[in-house]
């Protein structure tokens, strides 16, 4: 079988890879020529994917920057990203891009998948239409199905294998389709009725998440206003064996999903004249954690009779998620705006995340990082980073995820 994938980021790379280690011939289509050159020189700019596994599986891959190349394929899968707009409303601009390449090269009998979370309605209303411009008829002349993707960089403890994969079809037939060629790399594929239900079924999960953390983030300011430790109250409730599911508060959501993903369905809902206020304050909570992150960063310093103005703060941590590199959406990032805003000396120390282009930033080692600093602020977590070392070195620590709360050092 020929496997054609579109987009080859964190979603499109290991699906390719997955696929060809299942003994697949794939085509990885790209618009980025240097991610394409790259990628077929067997260099990953993906974590999750190590050179030395990509290597591997070169002979059966071919990486192209030509959408024609997957004429040939009998399944293309679409992972192209679908951000928000300035207006944090959907940007189907790459999708569209995508689907009018896909009009000029589908043929009959092919299958095509969408993987980008997107609004109920997408796969229907949006590609349906684009793609027929082919003058071929989806469900009859081609297969079309929905199948979320449901990467977590970084997570080793479920795979693409492991993770139950969900498939919903235009017709039966089509989610028949799809669901053998996932069964290629996925152990349970898990059926539904409709596009619809797989499209949404996505954003429940996110939104399961982007809420419950919305909520022990709110609690987290109104404990921090109490003087009680919310790290020892979650603790505690966590000891509940039942009715209970632990969300830990940290500085702002990141990633490619969950501060994207419940604006899309707020959006959609306001076209059935419904206002989905629950997931829209979540939204608003968690995008405000950076500035209530700002104002501990402020006290902190202020209690050291230290202006922010100045002020050399070391951020430990950039990326979005402990043990990953991936920068997308990370607070720290709008942490590190604020406050060189307010005229901080700014500069991190992330083993993930080398250097920030935008912020013409590089890591700096841990050791020389926290020389001459007035505060440390552990942002992301990472495991592999000696917290420990840096309470016992920092003058001030200010600790956004707890990690170092059991050393009770009086810096902290």
């Amino acid at each position: 079988m020929s496997i054609g994938i579109v987009g080859l980021g964190y979603v499109g790379l290991p699906l390719a890879v997955a696929f060809a280690e299942a003994g697949e011939n794939v085509i990885g289509v790209d618009v980025d020529h240097a991610r394409v050159t790259m990628l077929t020189a067997g260099n990953s700019p993906i974590e999750d994917i190590s050179d030395e596994r990509l290597e591997a599986v070169l002979g059966s891959i071919q990486f192209t920057t030509r959408a024609v190349e997957l004429h040939e394929a009998e399944a293309i899968l679409v992972c192209v990203p679908t951000p928000l707009t300035r207006n944090r409303e959907p940007d189907l601009g790459p999708l569209q891009s995508a689907a009018q390449a896909l009009a000029g090269v589908v043929r009959r009998d092919q299958l095509i998948v969408l993987e980008s979370t997107t609004f109920p309605g997408t796969t229907r209303e949006h590609l349906v239409p684009m793609l027929e411009e082919s003058g071929l008829r989806a469900g009859e002349d081609f297969a079309l199905a929905f199948s979320p993707e449901r990467v977590d960089p970084g997570r080793t403890d479920y795979t693409m294998r492991t993770t139950p994969k969900v498939v919903g079809g235009l017709t039966p037939t089509c989610t028949d389709r799809a669901a053998a060629v996932y069964s290629r790399v996925c152990d349970h594929v898990v059926r539904v009725s409709t596009p619809e239900v797989a499209e949404l079924s996505k954003l429940l999960e996110n939104i399961f998440r982007s809420v419950n953390i919305a909520l022990v983030n709110e609690l987290a300011i109104l404990a921090d206003r109490m003087d009680i430790d919310i790290w020892e109250v979650i603790d505690a409730a966590a000891t509940k064996p039942y009715g209970f599911t632990r969300f830990d508060p940290g500085p702002g959501m990141g990633g490619h999903c969950l501060p994207v993903d419940p604006f899309y369905l707020a959006w959609k809902a306001r076209e059935y004249d419904l206002s989905t206020e629950f997931i829209e304050l979540a939204g608003k909570v968690n995008q405000y954690m950076p500035y209530f992150c700002m104002d501990k960063i402020e006290q902190t310093l202020n209690d050291a009779h230290k202006p922010v103005r100045g002020s050399r703060v070391l951020l430990l941590g950039v990326s979005y998620k402990a043990g990953v590199g991936d920068i997308r959406e990370s607070p720290a990032l709008k942490i590190m705006q604020l406050l060189r805003k307010r005229g901080a000396e700014v500069r991190y120390h992330d083993p993930h995340v080398p250097e920030l282009t935008e912020h013409d930033l590089r890591s700096v080692g841990l050791d020389d990082a926290l020389d001459g600093i007035d505060l440390a602020v552990i942002v992301t977590a990472h495991p592999n980073v000696d917290h420990e070392s840096v309470v016992e070195r920092a003058p001030q620590v200010l600790d956004l995820r707890g990690t170092t709360r059991h050393l009770g050092a009086p810096q902290l």
